[in-house]
């Protein structure tokens, strides 16, 4: 009787249970696997109207406050850049009385990143409280723009010796005014 039950478990471990039992035991494991893959995804797909509805509010929201340039190329939204420097400068000091653009060139512009950067290079020549407001203006308007790498130096007018100064002119100003664009094709959530 022993060497019978010996039989049928040496019979067990060398035909059943690699070609039957091993088998079914691993099919028993990617069933179980498949089942909580499709819950997962029928709990995701339950949750679609869910996200689609908070993703409308999140744009709604956006639409109110939009970061990216309004334009379709590099070269018009460094235009836009521009045209949006000069409108800073005017309206702080008209006629360019206290505040002058004195250079403006733009930059290459950046795809390395999830969005396409803008900028321009500016020198400005402002009184410091001209300079405040036009940094200010740029920085805190619609579409964002950002201002990087300011350099400021003071002006003086020395005397006729040249030895000692007699007024302050103001400063000369020059940073990079940058902006961003979204990537052709992505979506447009704000910077």
């Amino acid at each position: 009787m022993a060497l019978l039950l010996a039989v049928l478990a040496l019979g067990y471990a060398l035909l059943v249970h690699p070609l039957w039992t091993r088998p079914m035991l691993e099919v028993g494991e990617r069933i179980d696997g498949l089942r909580e893959r499709e819950l997962r995804l029928r709990m995701r797909e339950q949750q679609a109207p869910l996200v689609q509805e908070r993703l409308r509010e999140l744009e709604a929201s956006q639409g109110d406050r939009p970061g990216f340039l309004a334009a379709d190329t590099p070269e018009l939204a460094t235009a836009g850049l521009v045209q949006r420097l000069e409108s800073a400068v005017l309206e702080v000091s008209p006629g360019n009385r206290s505040c002058a653009i004195s250079n403006r060139s733009p930059l290459r512009p950046d795809h390395g990143g999830a969005y396409v950067r803008v900028a321009v290079e500016v020198r400005l020549v402002c009184g410091t409280a001209e300079l405040a407001a036009v940094l200010h203006a740029l920085e805190s308007g619609s579409p964002r723009l950002f201002v990087d790498n300011l350099d400021v130096l003071a002006q003086r007018m020395y005397g006729a010796g040249g030895a000692t100064p007699q007024d302050t002119r103001g400063v000369d100003a020059s940073f990079d005014l940058s902006g961003y664009l979204p990537v052709p094709g992505e979506g447009t959530n704000a910077p």
